[in-house]
């Protein structure tokens, strides 16, 4: 397509060395082609031919707004991108975990058992002439509540063995036949507190809570002439459904 070509003629004062006079200066503007729809236009302006410096182009892009930055920026921020939903899901399911095993770490103490009780416990014969207080656990290895409350016991013992003894005896064993019924024992879990005299104070049957265990054995250690739950009976195994077995070991005092 042929190059248009329009000529505007201009009549523009000029003046050298103070002496006016008029110069026609035309103003060119040329356009090649068909403008495309993103198409760019020349303006070409030359004030005075004879002068030495350059033309000065100016280029102008059609249809093409830049946005400013913080137009970007702000519809950048309007809409956050949305989280993953897989990934919340197994933080959530890491979180219910974690809490779940905390919780049964600090309420169940895994790893404690009546075992454990029987292996750290002193004889009772010793337990009786090395004159600390006392406190007697008669327990089985069938019996559920003995077991659940070994945990506790556990970490009373490891506060206090320092102070108080404490013992173990197996209600199976028929060699506490006579210690039975010296203490009366009808249920199980049956703990029994003594003084320094091997005298029983008071005894706790049964699931009750912790801090009972807690406040008589203190009243041991600190030397007190009573215990403040002399006669306490909770949830229990009867003594009576026990599975007596001859004893297997001269020297065992479970």
């Amino acid at each position: 397509m042929a190059a248009a070509r329009l000529v505007f003629s201009l009549s523009l004062p000029s003046s050298t060395h103070g002496t006016n006079r008029n110069h026609y200066q035309p103003f060119l503007l040329t356009q090649t082609g068909a403008p495309p729809p993103r198409s760019r236009a020349l303006l070409r302006c030359q004030a005075n031919p004879e002068s030495p410096e350059p033309p000065q182009e100016k280029s102008v892009v059609d249809n093409e707004i830049s946005p400013e930055p913080s137009q970007a920026s702000s519809s950048s921020s309007a809409f956050p991108e949305t989280p993953n939903r897989d990934v919340n899901r197994r933080v959530a399911v890491a979180s219910v975990v974690a809490a779940l095993a905390l919780f049964l770490s600090t309420r169940l103490d895994f790893g404690i058992s009546l075992k454990d009780l029987t292996a750290s416990a002193l004889p009772y014969e010793e337990a009786l002439s090395n004159g600390k207080p006392t406190v007697v656990e008669f327990y089985a290895d069938w019996c559920e509540v003995c077991r659940e409350l070994a945990p506790d016991v556990y970490k009373i013992e490891q506060q206090y063995k320092d102070k108080v003894n404490f013992v173990m005896l197996n209600v199976d064993n028929t060699k506490w036949e006579q210690e039975l019924d010296e203490f009366g024992v009808e249920g199980i879990p049956h703990f029994a507190f003594l003084d320094r005299q091997g005298n029983e104070e008071g005894n706790v049957v049964g699931r009750l809570p912790r801090q009972y265990l807690v406040e008589n054995v203190n009243a041991l250690a600190a030397g007190k002439e009573s215990v403040p739950h002399a006669r306490a009976v909770g949830q229990y195994s009867s003594a009576e459904a026990r599975k007596v077995h001859q004893v297997t070991d001269p020297l065992s005092h479970g």
